[in-house]
């Protein structure tokens, strides 16, 4: 049971010591724990350089955290595999590792489901059930880690869930994940999705951690953006696309915007023409998206002769932009698919 106990892989190093000191023992345990954590230990017996007494009152008041790997599931077309990780309370989270000639990305989830109910996303069909804690977050790359021997390089916050409704876990996990002596993430390497949530865009900012935004747009109008983000009943275009300006005043960072293009509904000239005019002269980028189908809903994948139309609008006024390649395609790499299927 770990109720009325912390978790251990919630503390930066500093904070550990001063856990340490705070049930009457050696600030230097505090950092050999810290170790331990990121060498993968499961158990307070795995430390064998801490003494047993130690080891017994940290059982009592703390434990490691811990994730289990339920499924493993690995691409025949890419070096892409796909995680289902089962936590505590036997909720099940999903987590995507994609292998690149230079690096390994991973994709993590920080919500079990998720509230914002985009329409072409797997993650919200059944709502939010709850919040990850910082070290489930984390623990997904220990994790992957652990079963690839390959250090992670670069993240996105792109997999079940909002981190900015998740925001106060998702500040501790930035502040965990960067920390020197554990995973060492630069900061430039992680990128956060969010799809608006607009006071917290600007919390954000103002932390003026230098990590990248992507910002799911998904349509340039609010009569339409609302049909596919609900979301978007809350904040209107033009107030993201201030909050994405002040972003990048503050942090001076690019920002991406994440655009899912759905057949008939937002893959049009007029929607490209729009994008052209909202984010003229800003430092950022369009990331296309070839929407994944998903089952539960209706919406399809535009053709190719779209995609590219789209594409060049926008590269003919100056708005860099890319179609995003569908990784893990047989695997069910889009968020959410992989779990609900399990279940």
């Amino acid at each position: 049971m770990t109720e009325n106990k912390v978790a251990l892989k919630n503390f930066t190093e500093d904070e550990l010591k001063d856990f340490l000191k705070s049930i009457g023992e050696k600030t230097f345990r505090g950092s050999q724990i810290f170790t331990w954590l990121y060498k993968g230990a499961k158990t307070f017996d795995d430390m064998n350089n801490i003494p047993k007494s130690l080891r017994e009152k940290l059982e009592k008041v703390s434990y490691i955290g811990n994730l289990k790997t339920k499924l493993v599931l690995k691409s025949k077309v890419d070096k892409t595999k796909k995680y289902l990780f089962l936590l505590d309370d036997d909720n099940i989270i999903e987590t995507v590792m994609m292998e690149y000639e230079d690096r390994v990305t991973v994709c993590i989830s920080n919500q079990v489901g998720c509230r914002m109910g985009c329409k072409f996303c797997a993650s919200t069909i059944d709502g939010l059930i709850r919040h990850l804690e910082p070290w489930e977050i984390l623990d997904q790359i220990l994790k992957i880690q652990e079963d690839t021997n390959k250090r992670v390089s670069n993240l996105v916050l792109m997999g079940s869930g909002e981190p900015l409704d998740n925001f106060e876990n998702t500040k501790k996990f930035l502040k965990l994940v960067n920390d020197k002596n554990g995973l060492n993430i630069g900061y430039r390497h992680i990128t956060l999705s969010t799809c608006g949530v607009v006071p917290k865009m600007y919390e954000l900012a103002d932390l003026q951690i230098p990590i990248n935004l992507a910002l799911s747009l998904h349509s340039p109008f609010d009569e339409e953006r609302v049909k596919i983000m609900p979301v978007a009943k809350a904040y209107k275009v033009n107030d993201i696309i201030d909050a994405c300006k002040y972003y990048i005043k503050k942090t001076n960072r690019r920002v991406t915007f994440e655009y899912s293009l759905i057949k008939g509904v937002n893959d049009s000239p007029k929607e490209a023409e729009e994008i052209v005019r909202l984010l003229k002269g800003m430092l950022c980028h369009v990331n296309l998206i070839p929407i994944n189908k998903v089952e539960e809903r209706d919406f399809e994948r535009p053709d190719k002769t779209f995609i590219y139309k789209f594409r060049d609008i926008l590269e003919k006024n100056k708005i860099p932009a890319t179609v995003r390649i569908s990784m893990g395609s047989d695997i069910g790499g889009a968020c959410g698919q992989l779990r609900r299927k399990h279940k």
